[in-house]
């Protein structure tokens, strides 16, 4: 496999939807193959590939730095898997969920509300039936919240944090958020991060992450579609 070909990071929102909307219609092993990337022998071994083949392609260029993924013109990108429908099949990751005391003061200065100020949704066909390099990338959407978005995710924000913040993050649960929820995140049941405790102190706990419902992803995208 030769070396993936050098995309360089779109300077222009436009210049960003033109890229995005060549790959709709196209398999992610298309695209793979073009871009010199390798293609997964499996579905399962093949979790993050599809996010990485259209960062690739797209020229995303904020690797693992806590901003957008369009440095640039500050234009975050979401891969979304979606059904037949059209709805999405699972929830969205945000970003980690700072756990250290460390979290900005108000919703303005969050990191969740950076990373959704302006996002690119790139839908992709989720159907497990289908392999991974047959499934087709659908249309772009460049989106950025409502007012009452807005509203409802900074409500979130501050309920889920205040709760973080004082301690009680063991007693968090998923169901918790109408659009925001947090969640465990971690590589394997080992990883440990430094959490505000009940006491005050830090104490060892689960990493966690800030997710979108795919209840408030399905009215985004069907919004636009319909």
């Amino acid at each position: 496999m030769p070396e993936p070909r050098r995309v360089l990071p779109p300077r222009s929102e436009a210049e960003l939807l033109a890229r995005a909307d060549a790959l709709a219609g196209r398999t992610l092993g298309d695209v793979a193959v073009e871009h010199g990337l390798a293609v997964p022998a499996n579905t399962r071994r093949g979790k993050g590939w599809t996010g990485t083949v259209i960062e690739h392609a797209l020229g995303a260029n904020a690797g693992s730095r806590p901003e957008p993924d369009f440095r640039l013109i500050s234009v975050e990108l979401k891969t979304i898997p979606v059904g037949p429908d059209r709805r999405p099949l699972e929830s969205t990751y945000v970003c980690t969920v700072p756990l250290a005391g460390d979290a900005a003061p108000d919703w303005r200065d969050s990191n969740v509300r950076r990373k959704l100020a302006r996002v690119l949704w790139m839908p992709f066909e989720g159907d497990r039936a289908i392999t991974l390099p047959e499934r087709r990338i659908g249309a772009p959407l460049l989106w950025s919240p409502s007012p009452g978005e807005e509203l409802a995710l900074a409500s979130d924000w501050e309920t889920l944090m205040d709760r973080v913040m004082l301690g009680r993050v063991e007693e968090i649960s998923a169901r918790e958020g109408e659009c925001l929820q947090i969640r465990p995140k971690a590589a394997n049941a080992a990883s440990r991060r430094l959490a505000v405790g009940a006491s005050g102190a830090r104490e060892p706990t689960l990493p966690r992450g800030f997710y979108l419902r795919a209840s408030f992803t399905a009215a985004i995208l069907e919004r636009y579609y319909a």
